[in-house]
């Protein structure tokens, strides 16, 4: 792939300048860490970098965000909302109009939803639920047969005149919603989601009480506030197509092409989803490949990088840089472990750290670093504007063909 990406682009050296920034940012963060240069064992490492995280989520409860208590913000979303907003206000989007959200419930409606509240129409959910509450608990109260047919057939007939110009929307669940998840659901479940066709990103009300969670949420949020403008675009550029509603559904399924779709050439998949969060292994991995979620994370940390700089947070976050993750997504490295020799590989993506640390360590997340140096590598070569033009132009077909 570098050979084939050198005769084409006319750059040389690309792999070995990674190289040298990956080690250049290592050392720098070990020293703003006070670990030193070397820094120390994979373990001392890894900890450090927790640390700096758990400090960083202790001031956004604390003195950012003034502790929030998601039972109470169903009505206003408060500081949680403001803060993020004020890092990163997207423009109003392209969103299926919530007229025909809501006949497409009127045609297949909900039972659970309707069986839990007592309601016998869908029409009386709706005006006493609200659009939004609804069509966000569906997949968390909705089984999975009820969700395959939802999709599969009520976005069918989707089309361009069925969306319209809207601002994204905020929302925290209000707390009765958490009684129908449990009624439903077994397992914990993230308590921040998105609906990219209908602009809204939606917060579970459940019991902050994890060390990291708080800002896994803010971060999550900054995710999404990057991620529906991303769909939304596209949404757009595709509402001239004749094969708009498959093109919709494509785009929310998260399609990534099987192997046996590659041609001979330069060439290098978009991969949509995080692969390795169902199976490591995915040969996909290990093909050339961009992930437009791993651009999320980026502008998400770019945003993050903002607050010290935020005149309602300045002073509050003062004595802690929230910057210092800016362009650390792709960085990592690999450390002695203390045991026999062995090294281990570190991951000094934000995302990762974070998710790690509300895992409480019982899973290291390196996937994130990983899919964002797959994104540097063709970023280096081509620039990072040109990388989210050509996932535009061919985020359908799969494939960005040089």
């Amino acid at each position: 792939m570098e050979n084939k990406m050198e005769k084409l682009v006319g750059k040389r050296g690309m792999m070995g300048k990674i190289v040298e920034e990956n080690d250049a940012l290592v050392s720098k963060t070990l020293s703003n860490l006070g670990l030193g240069e070397n820094g120390g064992n994979a373990r001392d490492i890894y900890n450090a970098l927790v640390e700096h995280i758990k400090r960083m989520d202790n001031v956004l409860y604390y003195k950012l965000l003034d502790e929030p208590d998601l039972s109470k913000m169903s009505g206003k979303c408060g500081k949680l909302c403001e803060v993020a907003s004020a890092l990163n206000k997207p423009q109003p989007g392209f969103f299926i109009k919530k007229e025909k959200a809501a006949q497409m419930l009127e045609k297949f409606p909900p039972k659970n939803v309707l069986d839990f509240f007592g309601y016998k129409s869908v029409a009386e959910l709706l005006e006493e639920k609200g659009l939004s509450s609804v069509f966000s608990a569906l997949r968390f109260v909705q089984d999975t047969q009820w969700m395959h047919k939802f999709f599969d057939e009520a976005y069918n007939d989707l089309t361009a005149d069925d969306f319209e110009e809207r601002d994204v929307e905020l929302k925290v669940l209000e707390p009765e919603w958490l009684g129908v998840a449990e009624k439903f659901l077994e397992k914990k479940y993230h308590n921040l989601s998105h609906l990219k066709e209908l602009g809204v990103i939606f917060i579970i009300p459940i019991k902050i009480d994890t060390p990291g969670e708080t800002l896994r949420l803010f971060t999550l949020l900054l995710h999404y506030l990057n991620e529906v403008p991303f769909y939304s675009k596209l949404f757009r550029r595709f509402s001239k197509e004749r094969d708009f509603a498959n093109r919709v559904k494509s785009l929310l399924r998260g399609d990534v092409p099987q192997i046996e779709s590659r041609k001979s050439g330069t060439e290098f998949m978009i991969v949509q989803r995080y692969l390795a969060k169902d199976d490591e292994n995915d040969p996909r991995l290990f093909l050339p490949h961009i992930n437009p979620e791993a651009e999320h994370w980026y502008r998400a940390e770019g945003d993050l990088a903002k607050i010290n700089n935020l005149p309602s947070c300045a002073k509050a976050a003062e004595g802690l840089d929230f910057s210092i993750w800016k362009n650390l997504d792709f960085v990592g490295d690999f450390f002695q472990n203390g045991l026999g020799g062995s090294e281990e590989l570190v991951s000094f993506d934000l995302i990762d750290l974070v998710m790690s640390l509300v895992k409480k360590g019982e899973i290291k997340y390196l996937y994130h670093q990983q899919e964002a140096l797959w994104n540097k590598i063709f970023i280096e070569y081509l620039g990072r504007d040109k990388i989210n033009e050509l996932i535009e132009e061919n985020i359908i077909g799969g494939f960005i063909r040089l």
